[in-house]
């Protein structure tokens, strides 16, 4: 079976190499192309072996730097060099004993450390010796005592300050040069545009400032003759009026009326609002008590009234005045305040829902926040003084 396997392929390679013999030479010709289409036109004597193609090896093309060469490329190159491993001396980390000491480093003995420490305060007293000759005595019998300092709340919250606190912080921060005014600003809780609720009034100060004021009261008959004997300047009834009417000028600072002759005065309500002398039952100006309300004006009345923001704006004294008058002036202003509370507010209690916020401040200081409990205590006292 070997031998038939092996003649086989004897058989086959060669009728691979040598070219096809028909036995009928007419009938292949006939049906064979063209002698130009034969892929082998010139083929090889049959008695010679085809050639066998030797491999051809090149020189491989040494690099100049071999470090660019990958590891593959490094194997198949020819005359290189050899790499010999760089050793280094060992290095060894110094011993304690084998640090060099500077001079500075050493350790002293207990004389040097003693006359090291000698030296140091022979210095310092020198120091001080120059120090005391050359400075300056000061007079600290002029300097203000110290006081401490409240922080102020976090989100930008101001502290709230007691009554006599902050008639103290505002006294002491006042340098202009002039005689500057104790200003009260009061936000009160009413909603805007509630013109029924509008709280006005007027309040006689126990301490301010003394000027000549001119009051007219308009009255007929007794009360006529008791507002000249209270000292009123200017005193009439409807002659008085005919002649505002005509002239249109008037020649006085504040303005009094019974509640008799108000129907009359409304005929001059025109020139008198120009100037803000019309008289008001709830400023206290139209009363029965002539002889009162002459010698209020004549000390000097102020008006509050609260604007379109719902605040109000009220001068209370000078800075010259002592603090326990200041107290006072404030505590008048907040009875005042609580007189003219409107009826159609909640009245919850006194203060609450009415004054939400309340501030005092300099004509040209800052404002500082008071608390409504020390503003009711100065109410109170200011009451108490009232009854004696």
């Amino acid at each position: 079976m070997a031998a038939m396997k092996l003649l086989l392929s004897q058989a086959r390679r060669q009728a691979l190499t040598r070219p096809f013999s028909s036995p009928f030479p007419q009938i292949h010709r006939l049906f064979s192309s063209s002698p130009s289409s034969d892929p082998n036109p010139n083929p090889p004597p049959p008695n010679e072996s085809p050639k066998k193609l030797e491999p051809v090896s090149y020189a491989a093309k040494p690099s100049e730097d071999l470090s660019r060469l990958t590891r593959e490329e490094i194997r198949y190159t020819k005359d290189s060099p050899s790499l010999t491993p760089v050793s280094y001396a060992q290095r060894v980390a110094p011993l304690p004993e084998d640090r060099v000491v500077s001079e500075e480093d050493r350790e002293r003995t207990p004389e040097e450390v003693e006359a090291e420490r000698k030296r140091i305060e022979s210095e310092n007293r020198a120091r001080r010796r120059f120090f005391r000759a050359t400075a300056v005595e000061e007079d600290t019998s002029s300097l203000p005592l110290p006081t401490l300092l409240k922080p102020e709340l976090r989100h930008g919250k101001k502290p709230i300050f007691d009554l006599m606190e902050a008639i103290r912080e505002i006294k002491g921060n006042a340098k202009a040069k002039f005689d500057e005014t104790l200003e009260a600003h009061v936000r009160l809780g009413i909603e805007k545009g509630r013109s029924e609720l509008i709280v006005r009034g007027t309040l006689a100060l126990p301490h301010s400032v003394k000027k000549d004021v001119r009051v007219a009261f308009f009255a007929e008959g007794s009360d006529a003759e008791d507002a000249k004997a209270a000292g009123a300047d200017v005193v009439g009834g409807l002659e008085l009026i005919e002649e505002i009417l005509k002239s249109g000028k008037i020649d006085f600072d504040r303005c009094l009326a019974t509640p008799k002759m108000m129907p009359r005065v409304y005929k001059i309500s025109r020139i008198l609002n120009n100037h803000g002398l019309m008289p008001n039952p709830k400023q206290g100006s139209v009363t029965k008590d002539v002889m009162k309300a002459v010698k209020d004006a004549k000390a000097g009345h102020t008006k509050f009234r609260m604007d379109k923001t719902s605040i109000l704006h009220v001068p209370l004294g000078k800075m010259s005045f002592p603090e326990d008058a200041l107290r006072e002036n404030v505590g008048a202003f907040m009875n005042a305040l609580l007189l003219a509370k409107p009826a159609g507010l909640k009245k919850t209690s006194k203060y609450a829902g009415y004054v939400n916020a309340f501030h005092l401040c300099s004509t040209m200081g800052k404002g500082y926040p008071v608390s409504i409990q020390s503003l009711s205590r100065a109410a109170d006292h200011y009451t108490k003084l009232q009854l004696k």
